[in-house]
């Protein structure tokens, strides 16, 4: 009962952070309830993105379902601890008064707008998982997907780390300049390590593997396929 009372709770958290963003930034600003927010936070947005990882998985079997399903969270968690450090020493070093609490928090609502995202495309993947055995446009679908959810939860943190960090007005346009060049950063972390921990799908007719040789990279990857599915190999 009280683990369902928590459950419950951690997901108004989730729903509070989407409808009232202002109010949610805000609370984070002043640091209430900071604790409980990360872990509301992190519980929600780990739930969904391993509820898309089993479903891409499950392409493959049951086993890459639930590799992925661990692999999916992990990929988006290790990145913001990755890349973390860099955006609050940062901003520490040109004027920020926020704390590391602050910044994580901050953070994670990128990372939980882009669960939820991905999470409403669930159904849309699992679709043509049933009704296609493409594997490179699959590929090409899901890298379509990232790339959107990705892009929009980056703009929502950007949006939300002027709303926040602005308020110290010492060094504000070089932590803004900062915080761009480290959105950046923070996608390219997160492209090379989605890379690093593949498979996610599996390829077809191939035995189960926890991960690959590491060789080549994401880009790379992405334009072959696309050169496969427009037949140019």
């Amino acid at each position: 009962m009280k683990q369902q009372f928590q459950g419950a709770k951690s997901f108004g958290v989730m729903i509070s952070m989407l409808r009232e963003r202002a109010l949610f930034l805000e609370e984070i600003r002043q640091g209430v309830k900071l604790p409980s927010k990360i872990f509301s936070l992190l519980v929600c947005s780990s739930l969904f993105l391993a509820i898309y990882g089993g479903i891409m998985g499950i392409y493959h079997s049951w086993m890459q379902a639930l590799s992925s399903a661990v692999k999916l969270p992990a990929l988006y968690l290790i990145t913001l601890l990755v890349c973390l450090p860099t955006l609050y020493f940062s901003n520490i070093i040109f004027g920020s008064k926020r704390t590391f609490g602050q910044h994580f928090a901050l953070v994670l609502t990128a990372v939980s707008v882009t669960s939820v995202l991905l999470f409403s495309f669930a159904p849309i993947t699992l679709f043509f998982l049933i009704s296609t055995t493409h594997y490179q446009f699959l590929i090409l679908l899901n890298v379509a997907i990232f790339s959107l959810t990705g892009w929009i939860g980056v703009s929502s943190l950007y949006q939300a780390a002027n709303c926040i960090l602005e308020q110290d007005t010492e060094g504000s346009d070089t932590r803004r300049k900062i915080l761009q060049a480290w959105l950046f950063l923070y996608a390219f972390v997160g492209c090379q390590l989605g890379w690093t921990l593949r498979p996610f799908f599996g390829t077809p007719d191939s035995p189960f593997s926890l991960f690959r040789e590491r060789e080549g990279n994401f880009y790379v990857s992405v334009f072959q396929s696309l050169a496969y599915l427009l037949g140019f190999r």
